[in-house]
């Protein structure tokens, strides 16, 4: 069984900062004021922090990345796409960053790409040849938004030429 080491005293507010100056600052400070008068039982308790019995942790079945932040995993967290092949490997290099680098960032968005195509890739050797077009949301592109779909159907299309070209041109040069 997995423990959480958050405690009620990690959530306590003790900043006391002198916030005065912004606008409808301290307007739940009246219990008069307060819109659940009378019918909330008001103790403050809730500004001492979080005192609540913690619910039993989601028990671990697969590979979890874990943030470099937080020492221990949250109470419920997704287990529905652990990480696995190219993309899981570039997950599990990305997650040794911090949350505020790129370099935790942009490996993230690589590895949702590369996931995408090792899909592509696992659909096509299961024999079910998958509609690209559909997926990518191309007619909802067309109907909705024509100039965009336009400029991107061009830029791919030059994309596409250039690299043709690009691979005929080396074979005639051999």
């Amino acid at each position: 069984m997995m423990t959480d080491q958050t405690t009620p005293e990690d959530f306590i507010n003790d900043r006391k900062g002198q916030y005065s100056h912004i606008k409808g600052w301290g307007i739940d400070f009246d219990a008069k004021n307060d819109p659940t008068y009378p019918l909330k039982k008001r103790s403050n308790a809730e500004h001492q922090g979080y005192s609540w019995p913690r619910p039993p942790l989601q028990e671990d079945s697969v590979e979890i990345l874990k943030s470099v932040e937080r020492p221990n995993l949250t109470a419920v967290y997704g287990t529905s796409s652990p990480p696995k092949g190219l993309s899981g490997a570039i997950r599990r290099i990305a997650f040794k960053y911090s949350e505020s680098s790129y370099g935790r960032w942009l490996p993230l968005v690589l590895a949702d790409r590369v996931n995408m195509l090792e899909g592509v890739a696992q659909d096509i050797a299961k024999g079910h040849l998958p509609n690209i077009a559909k997926e990518l949301g191309l007619a909802a592109e067309w109907k909705h938004n024509k100039k965009a779909f336009i400029s991107k159907s061009i830029v791919a299309g030059l994309a596409i030429g250039l690299l043709a070209y690009r691979l005929c041109s080396k074979r005639k040069m051999k």
